[in-house]
């Protein structure tokens, strides 16, 4: 295992480019789902977005005018979305689950004449003398216009929501559409913009994928990058900043197994005792922190843990196993997994509208 063949800081400037097509679809699904709409057809508009960006780059040979086309993509199947729970009334975990079906039929369509054709390139904004600035050139300033809207757009929906009267009333209608309703605010058209918005940046999202990150259109190309956003807004606690923290845990862990799996990593057998270790501990500082009894059964499973975990450390000391392709492929997604259950110990709460059908009448 050679560990020196990995560049820490071409590891940082990939993280924030594979980060990129994730944080821009969970902004998105950040807004509807502030909005008090329940959205799982992310993944469905991501790769609609891709293929029309990809799509329309290829025969116009503009990668502006692909994300453009990925954004119009991403938003027009939203609307139908908007149409079937907004004014239909439809169950929005079932029209979700649909579109992201349909969306995934419906480029494999779109794509039959694109797979294998190169798109044309996305190129580095030019920074000037930022560029050739030791480490901080190479991570910050050697991106494509997409990274930096996608940051930009972090700053923009915090200061929305924030501090804004639209994004007041976005909250208010998220929170509770019934007495949003009653002080005379449009729930519906609220709650539709704010679904053709998180359309718009799903379709961002994908369209980075087959332009930028991946240069190339193949069936099922987000890869799951979809449920990943919608899981990045509930380990954010719907807060913006925190989406783009989870973006980068994500993409940081997507970039590293590559690396490991370039380099042959091992797996320490003894970390797994570790791991135990560490989780006895979060579990002992988080109530702690809450300032909550510990019952005496608890105390004795707490310290059995423990001591199991210390003791296999101490057993399989030295010893390492290959990693499994198969197993850092999933990491991941392990990884996300992990930190939601972590996150799921904060008190922050999903707006109190969400997933809930709004009917005037009511």
């Amino acid at each position: 295992m050679d560990l020196s063949s990995i560049d820490p800081v071409v590891l940082m400037a990939s993280v924030i480019v594979a980060s990129t097509p994730i944080l821009l679809a969970a902004l998105g699904e950040l807004v509807v789902e502030r909005a008090g709409v329940l959205n799982l057809g992310v993944e469905g508009m991501m790769i609609t977005g891709a293929i029309c960006g990809f799509a329309i780059a290829v025969n116009t040979g503009s990668p502006l005018l692909g994300f453009a086309a990925a954004a119009a993509g991403g938003a027009a199947l939203s609307l139908l979305f908007a149409l079937l729970t907004q004014f239909a009334l439809a169950n929005q975990v079932a029209s979700g689950l649909a579109l992201t079906l349909f969306g995934l039929g419906l480029s494999a369509l779109l794509g039959q004449g694109y797979v294998g054709v190169k798109p044309p390139p996305t190129a580095a904004l030019d920074f000037g003398p930022l560029t050739d600035l030791p480490v901080l050139g190479r991570v910050l300033f050697s991106h494509d216009l997409m990274v930096y809207v996608a940051l930009g757009l972090v700053a923009a929906v915090w200061g929305f929501l924030r501090f804004s009267r639209a994004g007041l009333i976005l909250r208010a209608v998220g929170e509770s559409h019934d007495a949003a309703h009653a002080l005379g605010y449009k729930v519906v058209r609220v709650r539709v913009l704010a679904i053709v918005f998180g359309g718009a940046c799903a379709g961002l999202g994908g369209a980075y994928i087959s332009l930028a990150r991946v240069p190339q259109w193949t069936e099922g190309m987000t890869a799951g990058a979809g449920w990943i956003a919608l899981a990045l807004v509930v380990f954010a606690s719907w807060k913006a900043g925190r989406v783009l923290l989870g973006a980068w845990l994500f993409g940081g862990v997507s970039v590293l197994q590559l690396n490991l799996q370039a380099a042959g990593a091992q797996f320490p057998v003894a970390s797994l005792g570790w791991i135990t270790l560490a989780a006895c501990a979060a579990y002992l500082g988080y109530v702690l922190w809450q300032r909550q009894e510990i019952s005496g059964r608890t105390r004795v499973i707490l310290g059995v843990t423990a001591f199991a975990g210390a003791a296999f450390s101490y057993w399989r000391q030295g010893v390492y196993v290959p990693f499994q392709v198969e197993y850092l492929s999933m990491s991941p997604y392990l990884i996300t997994i992990v930190v939601l259950v972590i996150m799921s110990f904060d008190k922050s709460r999903a707006p109190g509208s969400l997933g809930r059908i709004f009917h005037a009448s009511q």
